[in-house]
């Protein structure tokens, strides 16, 4: 069975996109990445939360202070790449339910009135957005660089507030040389999905 995208579209999304390890100096701009949120934003999560939230990490300053919470292996990566990306989950994203599900909006009360309740999920749907956010900027035609080699709370407490858990540091750029490793295998299909 065919996919409706077309090969060349899923190529670029998934079977030829790498993590990438090294970026040119080409600049990624406030309007690409405008582009990229406009359109992952339509990506479904529980409630319609929308709980991501993106902190781009510009200023030589911020990112300095950035690098000094990732760890060793990722500092240059982080240090060299066009743009960074802090992703984060906003605890408090009930407070925009009313407005994010209309037609529901108690669902802010009924649901999300415990704390321990909405970081769970503002977590699994913030990471959902996550992945999004990823495949977005690889159909903006860039390279984005996940990372979870970080101090978590250096970072909270540098860039972000007690009401947001950050989940992972992206960079963004065009990919430079040797900007990728060997592709990893993946688990077959018959490896993960079964049938009941």
């Amino acid at each position: 069975m065919s996919l409706v995208l077309d090969p060349a579209a899923q190529d670029l999304l998934f079977r030829e996109a790498r993590t990438a390890n090294t970026f040119t100096d080409e600049p990624v701009t406030d309007e690409q990445v405008q582009a990229i949120y406009d359109l992952v934003k339509y990506g479904p999560t529980a409630f319609n939360q929308s709980p991501l939230r993106i902190t781009l990490v510009r200023s030589p300053e911020a990112r300095e202070r950035l690098v000094a919470h990732m760890a060793e292996g990722n500092r240059p990566k982080t240090a060299a790449a066009p743009l960074v990306a802090i992703l984060s989950a906003d605890n408090e994203f009930h407070e925009e339910l009313p407005e994010l599900f209309p037609h529901f909006p108690a669902a802010k009360d009924a649901f999300f009135s415990e704390r321990p309740v909405r970081e769970g999920a503002a977590t699994l749907n913030a990471a959902l957005q996550a992945a999004y956010f990823i495949v977005g900027v690889r159909a903006a035609g860039l390279a984005a660089g996940p990372m979870t080699g970080l101090d978590f709370e250096g970072v909270r407490k540098e860039f972000l507030d007690d009401d947001h858990t950050p989940l992972m540091v992206v960079n963004i750029g065009r990919p430079g040389p040797d900007a990728w490793f060997p592709r990893s295998p993946r688990l077959a299909y018959d490896q993960v999905v079964t049938t009941v």
